[in-house]
């Protein structure tokens, strides 16, 4: 209780809440705006936070999270088409329920399911994530080495697409964490001679290029620059009563489980989880036929447990320092960079910042939710932002916080070519979670398996001998060749058919 006390005074200081509230705001614009994302705004001030204290640094880096998956779902409702895979499933319902000019009760139910999710969730998580870390705390470096290996190939098993070309991105990303001196003998490897090599890829580089560089390139080429007009007059009116609530409440309910047990699983995230919980609710719906015709069960399963994952996102990562989805990487990376290790012995080591973690997501749902109920009818304004000068904007700020990560302008030439390289994925259909998962686990890895190797005097069979890392490795191989199974199986049935 102490260190919940220390953290929300420190949280309440003026200037970390101020800043906190102005990243979530963002954030909510940035999620709003199709082909951004609040990912997108945590990449761009991550280097900005180089000069701030650890926990105004987190403040705002989290506060971008909440508000950049809660403002996703505005352009699903608004215009059908959603801010970020977080709110496909919002589009079948949303949209269809502003054409018969219910738009105001449609963003009501968006806003107040993103609340329900993400304050629910980060209560669950406060209260799980010492108990599953005094667990992790048991395990050895088997175990660890198993567990991030089953969290690269869950990524790479759910990857659309080629389970290969998922498996692909993530050796690229293994191999690119082997770039610099090896951990043990400090042996240069794959540097060619480059001195700017030496110490490794700046994961701040990485991430610019491959994912905010990336992003605008193709968005730009795909000619995402101008959106449909939004009919404002039926925005008047929050639109919700309370039998709204209780006809929905197993709605609600079920999502929210879905919602955290799909955020909790490595990599998987509420890309994954909206959809999930929309075949749910339809599923277990008295009338499923209405579905997509603008059914308020529809907008309640999405909006509810996509945001229950930010919660179960970040149970993993605090936990065990494993990822629970793309956006979680990137606060990992931020952890990374402030010199701190996610895992058993954060929450221990660091009380203080581990609780304003999980009190600036609380407090940043309901800044975020206050703010969306008084300001929705200006919600198309959003739509409307010139991406010519967004995209300008971005360019620059990556720039800007490669170079100012190592003062080198070697930084920058690494953003423009793995912005090629992210292009060229893209370009390829290969997913780039997978390479930045890997590209920032690649480390622990390799870390555990020498460890591992060590303590069992070189007898590799201990990896499979110990019971919790036997099943991690299962788990590992059958998320990459599960999906391939399942396909072959499927391909026979249809040639059979024919």
């Amino acid at each position: 209780m102490e260190a919940y006390l220390s953290a929300l005074m420190t949280l309440l200081q003026p200037t970390n809440l101020i800043m906190m509230y102005l990243c979530a705001i963002v954030g909510c614009i940035l999620g709003a705006i199709p082909g951004l994302s609040g990912g997108l705004g945590i990449t761009l001030i991550l280097p900005m936070t180089f000069a701030l204290n650890t926990e105004l640094s987190f403040a705002m880096l989290v506060g971008m999270y909440v508000g950049g998956v809660s403002g996703s779902f505005i352009a699903a409702v608004l215009v059908g088409i959603p801010g970020s895979a977080a709110s496909i499933g919002t589009c079948y319902d949303g949209y269809p329920m502003t054409k018969k000019g219910q738009a105001a009760k449609a963003l009501s139910i968006g806003i107040t399911g993103s609340f329900i999710g993400t304050f629910v969730s980060i209560i669950v998580a406060m209260l799980c994530s010492g108990f599953i870390a005094d667990i992790a705390l048991m395990l050895g470096p088997w175990e660890y080495f198993s567990l991030c290996l089953m969290a690269i190939t869950m990524v790479i098993g759910l990857s659309n697409g080629s389970v290969f070309k998922g498996l692909l991105a993530a050796f690229l990303g293994l191999w690119l964490s082997t770039v610099g001196g090896d951990l043990v003998t400090n042996q240069l490897r794959f540097t060619f001679n480059n001195i700017n090599l030496y110490g490794g890829i700046n994961v701040i580089c990485l991430l610019m290029g491959v994912f905010a560089l990336q992003q605008v390139a193709t968005a730009y080429a795909k000619g995402r620059l101008e959106m449909p007009e939004v009919d404002a007059s039926s925005l008047g009116g929050f639109g919700l009563t309370v039998k709204d609530f209780v006809d929905n409440a197993r709605t609600i309910l079920v999502s929210l489980v879905i919602g955290l047990f799909v955020g909790f699983l490595p990599g998987m995230g509420s890309g994954i989880s909206n959809l999930i919980a929309y075949g749910q609710a339809k599923k277990m719906d008295k009338h499923p036929e209405l579905f997509g015709t603008g059914y308020d069960p529809g907008i309640w399963a999405t909006e509810v447990s996509n945001n229950a994952g930010v919660g179960g996102a970040l149970i993993p990562m605090i936990s065990l320092g494993i990822p629970g989805d793309a956006t979680t990487v990137l606060l990992l990376s931020a952890m990374t960079i402030h010199g701190l290790q996610a895992g058993p012995m954060f929450i221990q080591q660091n009380p203080v910042l581990a609780d304003l973690i999980f009190l600036t997501v609380l407090i940043s749902a309901i800044l975020v939710f206050v703010t969306e109920i008084f300001t929705k009818r200006w919600f198309p304004m959003l739509l409307k932002a010139p991406y010519h000068y967004l995209y300008g904007a971005i360019l620059v700020i990556c720039f800007m916080g490669a170079f100012s990560s190592t003062t080198s302008m070697f930084s920058v030439l690494l953003v423009l070519g793995f912005g090629v390289l992210g292009v060229v994925m893209d370009m390829f259909g290969m997913p780039n979670t997978p390479l930045m998962l890997a590209f920032i686990l690649g480390s622990k890895i390799e870390s555990y398996f020498r460890m591992g190797c060590s303590y069992a005097r070189g007898d590799l069979t201990s990896f499979v001998t110990r019971p919790i890392s036997l099943i991690f490795i299962l788990v590992a191989v059958y998320s990459v060749v599960g999906p391939i199974i399942t396909k072959a199986i499927k391909n026979r049935k249809a040639a059979k058919s024919v």
